[in-house]
């Protein structure tokens, strides 16, 4: 009985970003539960790369060119998705960019909108044109890729952008819960650490920054992709029903000090 919540055969789910790290990590938890799934990817080649490796470990999943600050082309795939596929069920919400370490006294306004452009106007774009899909057949679930950012100001790096993005997400995601639980779509989120993707890598060569991280984390370590994508899973499928307007905490510990 309880396994079986788990399970999403034959659901129709789309990630944005889905190319690589945690997007990649949720389109093959998705797949591996059953869902078809479309990775959509402003990137070409990331988008085919994702799905060749899909394809690689037994899964077939589509691919679909997006950029989600472009809002008209947002609508646009969401139509096309439910037109191919006759609906949308799950929509994961990844795309994000972080561009850390400005001080705020000089981050420029190109910036500055970028990442809220990317982060934020991105994620309700999608929210927007794929929710009204699911409003209108009656039920889907969304879950945003939020950040523990969006609770605590992180060090050493300095990044109020981010910071202010992230909280952002998290709180447009409890807006769209309240306004639209009743009519059958759930909109949760997901606030992780410091995951162990490319976005990352750059910290190895800055062992100063590296221990700040670990010293600041409970765990004592960086988190990996499936720690993340098994709980998008989770908040995606019906063992997650009564869920909706939550923000997932999956820190390793980070926001207890």
């Amino acid at each position: 009985m309880y396994l079986d919540k788990f399970k999403l055969t034959n659901r129709i789910a789309l990630v944005t970003g889905g190319g690589r790290a945690i997007g990649l990590g949720s389109v093959e938890a998705l797949a591996e539960a059953g869902a078809k799934v479309i990775i959509a990817d402003f990137d070409a080649a990331v988008a085919a790369e994702g799905q060749a490796l899909m394809k690689a470990k037994g899964y077939e999943v589509d691919t679909v060119l997006m950029d989600v600050t472009n809002s008209a082309q947002v609508t646009e795939v969401a139509a096309a998705t439910v037109a191919k596929y006759g609906r949308i069920d799950i929509l994961v919400n990844n795309a994000g960019i972080a561009r850390s370490e400005t001080p705020a006294e000089t981050v420029t306004d190109e910036h500055w909108l970028n990442v809220l452009d990317v982060n934020l106007n991105g994620t309700f774009w999608c929210c927007r044109a794929f929710g009204n899909h699911m409003l209108k057949a009656g039920g889907g679930t969304i879950v945003n890729i939020g950040s523990m950012s969006g609770f605590i100001v992180n060090k050493p790096q300095e990044q109020s952008y981010y910071n202010a993005s992230k909280a952002a997400v998290h709180h447009l995601t409890k807006s769209l819960a309240a306004e639209w639980g009743a009519r059958g779509v759930r909109v949760n989120a997901v606030a992780p650490t410091y995951i162990a993707t490319p976005l990352n890598e750059f910290v190895k060569s800055k062992p100063d920054m590296y221990k700040a991280w670990l010293d600041g984390t409970p765990m004592a370590r960086l988190g990996e992709i499936e720690e993340i994508a098994s709980v998008v899973l989770f908040l995606a499928s019906d063992a997650a029903s009564l869920m909706t307007g939550s923000v997932v905490v999956v820190d390793g510990g980070y926001t207890c000090w």
